[in-house]
């Protein structure tokens, strides 16, 4: 059954330019009428503009109120976040990952994205195999290469995935996609849809591979809580995954290279890799240094990783805490009755 609406704005009713007629025959004597299901989109825009108008027509003071909650409760909010960062990095930081984990799963389910589901479903499988492999005591010589590896694979297919979709946008913005004969509207899909994907993913990600950095590292027990080794390294072993070192460092390895720090410990690629840029670690694990991660990837390719890494952390407050505060805000202005 078709839907039939009344729009009135200011005790006139309006239809923007539209007439409703049955049959041939006008009502003068009743309010302007109309089967929405028979519009153009730009009409049911127009219509819906107009009801919006109305509902909201003498509610100024009450918006002014609802915007000034919005952003006191913004302020005091990352305020409270910041102290707790910085009290407590731990829990902000479990908290925080469980949050990236769930929320956007909620809405993606509530919207029946089933290719992003199906992609979250893969990726948390994995990734809790690995996250238990991590956590395992004692820990298995082979484990460590296999969370590194793992996590620096997702690191790089999220940061290309980004790059992608961040092209597809732009090439539409300036009607590149014509030339294919791609829609606007498809071709911005596509484009913000692996631009979501690569983003949410290399921030979960990141998270994932610094709490398993901190359990191999009180793990493998290279150094305490005081800074000092609890164990002696020998100088052919990887402090990373504790396996022999095969290439030297001033040889070019067949399948990995070997990378020595400015304390001169050296290290598999793969492992300092892993340690300092997919666990934001920058530090020696053995003797914790600070790395100096220009001087260790001098290639100017790879150093944007470093700065999409800093991208990925801004991007989680927004992702994992805006939408909490958003529903905090409209639970008090349902609270005070501000509907």
């Amino acid at each position: 059954m078709a839907g039939v609406f009344e729009v009135e704005v200011d005790g006139v009713e309006h239809d923007h330019g539209l007439q409703h007629h049955d049959h041939g025959i006008q009502h003068h004597d009743e309010p302007h009428q109309f089967d929405v299901s028979k519009l153009s989109p730009e009409e049911k825009w127009r219509v819906e503009h107009a009801k919006m108008h109305a509902k909201h027509k003498g509610h100024e003071a009450m918006h002014a109120e609802m915007v000034l909650i919005l952003i006191v409760t913004l302020v005091v909010a990352q305020l409270v976040l910041v102290q707790w960062k910085q009290r407590h990095p731990k829990s902000y930081n479990l908290v925080t990952l469980f949050q990236m984990w769930v929320v956007p799963l909620y809405f993606t389910t509530k919207l029946h994205w089933w290719r992003f589901l199906t992609t979250w479903f893969i990726f948390s499988v994995i990734t809790a195999y690995i996250s238990f492999r991590a956590t395992r005591k004692p820990l298995s010589c082979t484990t460590p290469r296999l969370v590194y590896k793992w996590f620096l694979l997702l690191y790089k297919i999220s940061y290309a995935t980004g790059i992608v979709g961040y092209t597809v946008v732009m090439f539409t913005l300036f009607g590149i996609n014509l030339i294919f004969r791609i829609k606007p509207e498809d071709a911005m899909d596509f484009g913000v849809s692996l631009l979501f994907y690569g983003l949410y993913y290399g921030v979960l990600g990141r998270d994932f591979a610094e709490m398993c950095a901190d359990f191999m590292a009180s793990t493998v027990g290279y150094y305490s809580a005081s800074g000092m080794p609890t164990k002696h390294l020998s100088d052919n072993i990887c402090a990373v995954c504790g396996q022999p070192i095969l290439v030297d460092v001033s040889e070019e390895g067949i399948i990995e290279n070997t990378y020595r720090l400015s304390c001169n410990h050296v290290f598999h690629e793969f492992c300092i890799r892993g340690w300092c840029i997919v666990g934001k670690k920058q530090m020696c694990p053995y003797c914790k240094e600070k790395v100096d991660l220009k001087r260790m990837f001098s290639n100017p390719w790879e150093r944007p990783h470093v700065m999409y890494g800093q991208l990925l952390d801004w991007l989680r407050y927004l992702v994992a805490w805006q939408p909490v505060i958003i529903g905090f805000v409209q639970g008090i202005n349902y609270v005070l009755g501000l509907e």
